[in-house]
C-alpha cells in the first residue's frame, strides 16, 4: 500500500461518525439519519455520493417540523458503501455515532430514520438502550432478521407500494414479528412510491417529518 493509499485508510479509520446538522446548548432528544447503501462494497463512502444526498432533504423537513431549539439532528457517516455480509458495517458505524453523541448530549433519548440499506442498521442498532424509536425508509428486510430487541419501542416502517429494491411485503412481515415481540410497530404503505423515494418526494419528506415530530411529542419516545 502506498503512502496516499495509507492515509486515506488512516482517515477513513479516524474520521466521525457523527455528522452534526444541528446542534443545541441543550439536548433532550436527538434523531440521527442513516442513508442507503450497497449489499456489498467495501469502496469508501463519500458525503456527495447519490444515497446521503438523497437524505438530506429529510434532515430539512424534520428540522422544519420539529423547530425546537433542544433537539440535536445528525447523519451517521459510514466508512464503506457496503453492508458487508456479516461485518454489517453500517451497523458498526451508527453505534460508532452513538458513542460519539454520547460526548454531545450524555444519556438522551434517540430515534434513528433510515432508508433502504440504513434501514436495516437502524433497526439493528436499535438494540441500543438510548434508541427508543426507528422511522425505517424503504428498509431492506431479509427473512430471519432480528426483532426481540425491539420489545417496547416504537418502529414505523413507510415502504413504497411500487418498489423494485426492496421488498414491501418483507417490510409487512417484519413489521408482523416486531409487533408479535412487543414492538409497537406500524406499516404505512406510500401510494405510488419506488425506491428512491423522489415520486412524490414532498409526501415523503411530509410524512416522515411528521412521524419524527409524533414521535418526539409521545412520552414513550422520549421518556
Amino acid at each position: 500500500m502506498g503512502g496516499n493509499e495509507r492515509t486515506s485508510a488512516a482517515t477513513r479509520k479516524s474520521a466521525a461518525a457523527l455528522l452534526a446538522r444541528r446542534r443545541p446548548p441543550s439536548v433532550r432528544a436527538a434523531v440521527l439519519f442513516l442513508h442507503g447503501g450497497k449489499a456489498h462494497s467495501r469502496a469508501p463512502s463519500r458525503r456527495w455520493y447519490p444515497s446521503p444526498v438523497r437524505m438530506r432533504p429529510f434532515v430539512r423537513a424534520v428540522a422544519a417540523a420539529v423547530p425546537d431549539d433542544d433537539v440535536l439532528l445528525a447523519e451517521v457517516r459510514y466508512r464503506v458503501c457496503g453492508w458487508n455480509g456479516h461485518d454489517a458495517d453500517p451497523v458498526r458505524d451508527t453505534r460508532q455515532a452513538l458513542r460519539e453523541l454520547t460526548a454531545l448530549a450524555e444519556d438522551v433519548p434517540v430515534i434513528l430514520v433510515g432508508h433502504s440499506m440504513g434501514g436495516r442498521a437502524a433497526l439493528r442498532a436499535a438494540d441500543d438502550p438510548r434508541v427508543r424509536a426507528v422511522l425505517a425508509l424503504a428498509p431492506w428486510c431479509p427473512e430471519g432478521e432480528p426483532v426481540a430487541h425491539l420489545h417496547g419501542k416504537d418502529v414505523i416502517v413507510l415502504h413504497g407500494d411500487r418498489d423494485r429494491v426492496t421488498d414491501p411485503r418483507a417490510s409487512a412481515s417484519f413489521v408482523s414479528r416486531a409487533r408479535a415481540a412487543g414492538a409497537r410497530a406500524e406499516l404505512k404503505i406510500m401510494a405510488g412510491g419506488g425506491h428512491a423515494m423522489l415520486r412524490r418526494s414532498g409526501h415523503w419528506h411530509r410524512t416522515a417529518a411528521s412521524t419524527v415530530a409524533g414521535l418526539l411529542a409521545d412520552g414513550n419516545a422520549t421518556r
